[in-house]
């Protein structure tokens, strides 16, 4: 892209580093004009504030908010303002609708007369697949090989789409299946902490950020890296140069100071901090940590802590660059020439942090002194429900508490054992959040080496796995020769991939499931991921901890979580002696030299030049070639979604809404989740039938996630979660409503094909924070193709409303201290909104409401439609159809 034609505060200049001229826009002008307090900005809202700068247009970005972020400051009001990423992240889940909707612009802009060869990402596309393999086989030398082959059985669909779309657009590229968790990859290789684009004969130099498609994108703050997780719409926005909108937001200083304490690690720390900024209170804020603790932490004890940013609550938990940094980015393989970029535009831009850095001025304050951070596990609901070790079995015991103490005997592969509540069915080495960190992952290779060498077991109900976020962690775990003693332990390598974090465990062994099932049992995950929420990991499995993986492993000799293992014995050695975890857990220096000793720079240069190759599989798949997809009418996974059908080239006027019906009434808190579609598809919903219908057999059907790419399938599960209440069908939990006028009760999605078969546009109506929660695209795009035209609400999650206005939905609020209680609303009414077709940002709009008996109320709602750039994508149906109008 160009660079923009702003320049209001004549910050660009040039930065030579070596024998290269890079253009930036150099923080030292600004004093020039009067500003001077660039040095005592949060680091991250200097990066911000370059990012304004640099983006300045006149449109999204004018002068007025530059002088906004660069005069911040405590609990100012917030400004809203543009921010335009370097880069955008993908995962295989989110990634596919999004190459989906680029497929199906590039058909829209053919069949109007334009080249659909424009129609690329604008900005670095990076996708890596990570999201579908699961733990189907464990604890053997053939788990990854057979888990990899379902994996590709099941999705061959999806990657021939993915690889397709890697050779037909610019700027886009796929990390194959088998290779790595995305938010591990973009800490180890993808991320560039400064990046230099060529425009013309000139080299720009500006910070990094992103935004991805996943929650944990945050991972990559602990390298400076300005960026955080979005929905799909969002993602795709930006790739096509739209700039996410954003409030200035409040920033949280965390003052880290000391040193971990022997038998403390980064997952006990991150638990810790998890735990104090959850009472804290940081939703929508970010999280800056500082002071002289940083030096002490290494930059994947950092990522552990910046990963789970969206568990205590922050947009960003972020990290200045500092020679931590440029250590793991020469460690790492980065080049000789990007790390000199790095350190001389971070030294010279005030990006550069050290030990006696002033400290920034934040909007609020809280400290930790690292010495005090103990062993610590987290459960059994929630990442921030954080338990010290020493107190893990009494809190389990509160959690059993009233329900009977069955002992099942259970036979299982030979075995023959008791089952109550408190085993420990599932202990999983998982998720990016740890396996990234060399220190915790060779500590649970040592600690398996001691057990081994004791003689202790892993308990026979224990489903293990080993599933590492990169290829390098086996390497390292090989050179220190600690994968024997791993796989003596059954901790086998399952897969490169999210694996246990997100619920892709596998199946229990029918006896097991079985004995779980039949006697309400309490069983027990413990794994070393980032989310613990009821259901999540194994449907079950009621309880889930989690812990650092060489807690993992030891849970795993324990078999229970109602053994108190700083206390009790793990088991008996060889000769009948009892063995305590303080027997076997490794020391600081043991850990300290393994690493030294044992992970390599050639380890990350080697794994990374193969990055993009893949395996057999992916290599020998049929692609199609072309730049248009060939749609295949008989897929049940890829879909040409009808978003641009019949779209003439000029946005018709925009008109009023006329005789709509409510499709569902609902309350205050109504989340994303329950309005998207997540999960397994029940072989009697909708979307079942459709599979069914289209010969798929029920043990094919996969998940909706995995499903994203059609939406036949989604639209038929949104607002279908099984906890959605509809009181326009009161009695009912799921995705019922009644079919007005006469009543009829039937599925939200067959009574919205009975009402667009009528031409009746829909309404829903909600309470308070409608749209919460995370921010899936699928759940403006369900609504829009179910034929909801307006939703009005008493307030919105920020993300949500502009979901819907890109998906060409009008959001509503209702006025301040009225409610659809207070205006007598049942949902029975026929609406009129009226007001739309003269829009503008934040416009009072008319409603009437004509209800059974004849009579109408009258009120009045405000458009959240917000600026000027919203009315735009509103005016066009949806920010896709904005941007492709703008390519013919």
């Amino acid at each position: 892209m160009a660079i923009p034609a702003g320049n209001s505060f004549g910050t660009r200049d040039k930065l030579n580093v070596g024998a290269q001229s890079f253009d930036i826009h150099r923080f030292e002008k600004l004093e020039k004009h009067g500003i001077h307090t660039v040095a005592r900005l949060p680091f991250s809202l200097r990066i911000l504030l370059e990012n304004l700068l640099r983006c300045e247009d006149g449109r999204f970005v004018g002068p007025n908010d530059i002088q906004a972020l660069a005069g911040w400051t405590p609990n100012a009001a917030q400004k809203e303002i543009a921010f335009m990423p370097a880069r955008v992240l993908l995962q295989d889940f989110t990634g596919v609708p999004a190459v989906v909707d680029l497929a199906t612009m590039r058909e829209a802009v053919k069949r109007m007369g334009g080249n659909p060869s424009r129609i690329n990402p604008l900005f670095p596309a990076e996708l890596v697949i990570d999201h579908s393999v699961q733990v189907d086989k464990f604890g053997d030398a053939n788990a990854f090989g057979l888990n990899a082959e379902l994996e590709f059985q099941r999705n061959v669909e999806r990657y021939a789409f993915l690889r397709w779309g890697q050779t037909a657009f610019k700027n886009f590229k796929v990390v194959p299946p088998d290779t790595g968790i995305c938010h591990q990859v973009n800490l180890e290789y993808l991320a560039r902490v400064v990046c230099a684009a060529p425009f013309g004969t000139r080299v720009e130099a500006y910070p990094d950020s992103v935004v991805g498609t996943d929650s944990h994108t945050t991972m990559v703050n602990a390298l400076g890296v300005f960026g955080w997780g979005v929905g799909g719409i969002e993602a795709e926005a930006a790739m096509l140069g739209q700039p996410s909108s954003m409030l200035i937001p409040e920033v949280v200083g965390f003052r880290l100071h000391g040193k971990l304490r022997e038998g403390a690690t980064a997952t006990d720390l991150v638990l810790t901090v998890t735990e104090m900024l959850r009472k804290k209170g940081v939703v929508g804020k970010f999280v800056e940590f500082y002071g002289t603790g940083l030096s002490t932490l290494s930059v994947p004890d950092r990522a552990t802590i910046a990963n789970m940013a969206p568990e205590y609550g922050a947009t960003m938990g972020f990290f200045p660059i500092d020679s931590e940094t440029l250590a793991y980015l020469q460690f790492t393989g980065r080049s000789h020439e990007q790390i000199a970029l790095v350190e001389a535009y971070c030294k010279e831009q005030f990006l550069f942090r050290t030990d006696s850095t002033p400290d920034p001025v934040f909007s609020d304050k809280l400290e930790l002194d690292l010495g005090t951070v103990e062993p610590t596990v987290a459960g059994p609901k929630r990442p921030q429900d954080r338990v010290a070790l020493r107190n893990a079995k009494s809190s389990f015991t509160k959690v059993v508490e009233g329900t009977p103490q069955k002992h099942i005997q259970v036979r299982n592969n030979g075995d023959s054992f008791d089952l109550s509540s408190g085993a420990v069915v599932i202990a999983a080495i998982t998720s990016c959040t740890n396996t990234s960190n060399p220190s915790l992952m060779l500590g649970a290779g040592l600690l398996a080496k001691k057990a081994v060498e004791r003689g202790l077991q892993v308990k026979p109900w224990v489903k293990t796995s080993l599933a590492p976020g990169s290829k390098v962690v086996t390497d390292y775990l090989a050179a220190a020769g600690l994968t024997p003693f791993l796989e003596k332990l059954k901790f086998h390598l399952v897969g490169y991939g999210c694996t246990t974090c997100i619920g892709n465990s596998g199946p229990l062994s029918d006896a097991i499931s079985a004995a779980i099932k039949e006697n309400n049992l309490v069983a027990v995950a413990v794994l070393s991921g980032n989310r613990n929420f009821e259901g999540r990991i194994h449907p079950l499995v009621r309880a889930n901890y989690l812990a650092s993986p060489p807690l993992v492993v030891a849970y795993a000799l324990a078999g229970r979580m109602d053994l108190d293992l700083t206390t009790e014995a793990l088991g008996n050695d060889k000769s009948g002696n009892p063995v305590f975890l303080s027997d076997i857990w490794p020391t600081p220096q043991e850990i300290e030299s393994t690493v030294r000793a044992s992970v390599s720079t050639s380890m990350y240069t080697k794994q990374y030049s193969e990055v993009y190759e893949g395996d057999a599989h992916w290599k020998g798949m049929r692609v199609p070639q072309g730049d248009l997809y060939q749609w295949d009418p008989k897929s049940t996974y890829i879909k040409l979604p009808p978003y641009f059908d019949n779209m003439p080239k000029t946005p018709p006027p925009l008109a009023d809404v006329h005789a709509a019906r409510v499709l569902a009434v609902l309350g205050d808190s109504v989340t994303t989740d329950h309005i998207s579609p997540a999960g397994s598809i029940p072989v009697d919903s909708p979307a079942g039938k459709y599979l069914v219908g289209n010969g798929v057999k029920p043990h094919e059907f996969n998940s909706y996630g995995a499903r994203r790419g059609n939406h036949e399938v989604m639209v038929r599960g949104t607002f279908a979660n099984i906890r959605l209440r509809n009181q326009l069908a009161p009695g009912t939990e799921g995705g019922w409503t009644l079919y007005l006028p006469g009543g009829e009760k039937m599925t939200i999605y067959d009574a919205a094909v009975k009402y667009r078969e009528a031409g009746v546009p829909l309404v829903v109506i909600a309470g308070k924070e409608y749209g919460s929660g995370s921010s899936r695209d699928w759940a403006a795009k369900g609504t829009r193709l179910l034929g909801v035209r307006a939703v009005i609400v008493e307030s919105y999650e920020r993300i949500h409303r502009s979901n819907l206005i890109g998906m060409g939905v009008m959001p509503l609020e209702f006025k301040a201290g009225e409610t659809r209680e207070s205006l007598g609303l049942t949902g029975h009414e026929i609406f009129d909104i009226e007001g739309i077709a003269s829009l503008a940002p934040g416009k009072s709009i008319t409603v009437r409401a004509k209800s059974e008996d004849g009579k109408t109320k009258q009120f009045s709602v405000i458009a959240r439609v917000d600026t000027p750039e919203e009315v735009s994508y509103y005016h066009h149906g949806g920010i896709l159809q904005y941007v492709l109008r703008q390519m013919l």
